[in-house]
């Protein structure tokens, strides 16, 4: 909200209509006197909220129901949901159950309170209160039951096998009637590798959309091979929907990088927060609908995370004109009889080739008379120790037209933006992504 409030601020005192001024740094106004007052109402909303959750801060009151607020405010429409009050109890019960207990290495199985020993015999030291119905040594209750993981169950193994920290959470749902044990551990920081060592076999780049990702693999000189590939999800339903739908996705995407043989991924670093996206395409609604149903936070985390596991890198990259440069110069080029180009699979190459330090611009072709075969479009990039390979087109000395001289005249602005493969966004800082790794839960 602090963010935000001055970014409203600066519209509400430009003038109705007035446009962008980068050169000044002035930002755009309000289309229409109506959205000027709607922006009003919500910059005098946000100082309330702000001024609330302030004075809460200072107060240090804290507004959480424990089990959720949705839970509880379905109590006093049973009908709605189609529940009865004893289903809505246990279900309230359940959720606000609390029983986890975090891990620590050096410890027997890696936790003392919930263990779980390596073939699978749960135990759980009980409180002092509780010592005398334990069924073991050490005030400890064995449970009957055998627990499995079906997921990372190998790698579960290694880590209680050596005594190393895991944390558990026990729950129950009441839909199915099961009791269930979720093991977690925390993963060591992803090291930043040199760029060099990591893109020397390629890169696959990937275009994030809605409802899908575009990737393409490209070898060391900037050169797509293969074909595009295209990996599906769908972000509606419930959040464990989206987030399953997700992991799917990059777990194909990643399977694909290690086919290929490449060691790692170029990605755009895209920022669409809820404040940024309402006040940057304004009137756009359907725009600003897409980008806050696209979770570029969480997708990238995850595939920071999975790609480590993998021995895979995350290269991310600008992603300022991706899709515009990669639709003007691979779009049209990289379509065959047979195989159409979309518009997304361009910007996977054109992130791509940001990510290995090349121009997204294509090579320029010769004069037709002077290429050697006589035949053919040889614009594709070459290594720069290829003998005799093609070269870009040398510019032509002098001045564009007669009278008007290259530096001059009312065409001739930005030359830095106007020539797309020397403009400052081909060479701004692209790096490893190196985001910090929380707590994963598996199990």
């Amino acid at each position: 909200m602090r963010a935000e409030i001055p970014r409203i601020e600066a519209r509400l005192a430009r003038p109705v209509g007035a446009k962008a001024d980068r050169r000044h740094g002035a930002v755009r106004g309000c289309a229409t006197r109506s959205e000027w007052h709607a922006k009003a109402r919500r910059l005098h909303t946000l100082e309330a909220r702000l001024a609330a959750l302030e004075g809460d801060w200072i107060a240090g009151r804290v507004h959480v129901v424990r089990g959720g607020k949705r839970l509880s405010r379905r109590r006093h429409h049973l009908s709605e949901a189609a529940l009865g009050r004893e289903a809505w109890r246990e279900r309230w019960q359940a959720a606000r159950m609390f029983l986890s207990a975090d891990g620590e290495t050096g410890k027997r199985y890696g936790n003392e309170t919930i263990r779980v020993s390596d073939a699978g015999q749960l135990s759980i030291r009980l409180p002092a209160a509780l010592s005398h119905l334990s069924n073991a040594p050490h005030g400890r209750y064995v449970l009957d039951a055998t627990v499995a993981f079906a997921h990372r169950h190998t790698e579960w193994r290694d880590r209680v096998a050596a005594d190393r920290a895991v944390a558990y959470r026990v729950h129950f749902d009441p839909r199915r009637g099961r009791w269930y044990l979720t093991a977690s551990w925390q993963r060591p920081a992803v090291p930043v590798l040199p760029l060099p060592a990591v893109t020397a076999r390629g890169v696959v780049a990937v275009d994030m959309n809605e409802d899908h990702l575009a990737a393409w693999r490209l070898d060391p000189h900037g050169n797509p091979v293969g074909e595009p590939q295209r990996f599906s999800y769908d972000l509606s339903g419930s959040a464990r929907h989206r987030d399953a739908q997700i992991r799917h996705a990059l777990t194909r995407l990643l399977h694909h990088a290690r086919r290929t043989g490449v060691r790692a991924v170029a990605i755009e670093d895209l920022d669409f927060t809820d404040s940024r996206s309402r006040e940057e395409f304004g009137r756009n609604t359907s725009l600003r609908r897409i980008v806050s149903r696209f979770p570029t936070a969480r997708l990238r985390a995850r595939l920071v995370s999975m790609a480590a596991e993998q021995g895979v890198a995350v290269v991310a990259v600008d992603p300022a004109y991706t899709s515009r440069w990669g639709a003007q110069h691979w779009q049209r080029p990289l379509a065959t009889p047979t195989r159409t180009t979309t518009r997304h699979d361009a910007a996977a190459v054109a992130i791509g080739r940001r990510a290995l330090g090349h121009p997204i611009r294509r090579r320029t072709a010769p004069p037709p008379h002077d290429r050697r075969d006589r035949a053919g479009h040889r614009t594709v990039q070459a290594a720069p120790e290829a003998r005799e390979r093609e070269g870009p087109r040398p510019r032509s000395s002098g001045p564009r037209t007669r009278s008007v001289s290259p530096d001059r005249g009312a065409k001739a602005g930005d030359q830095c933006v106007q020539h797309h493969s020397g403009h400052a966004a081909e060479h701004a800082s692209w790096w490893l992504d190196a985001l910090p790794l929380g707590p994963q839960e598996y199990g």
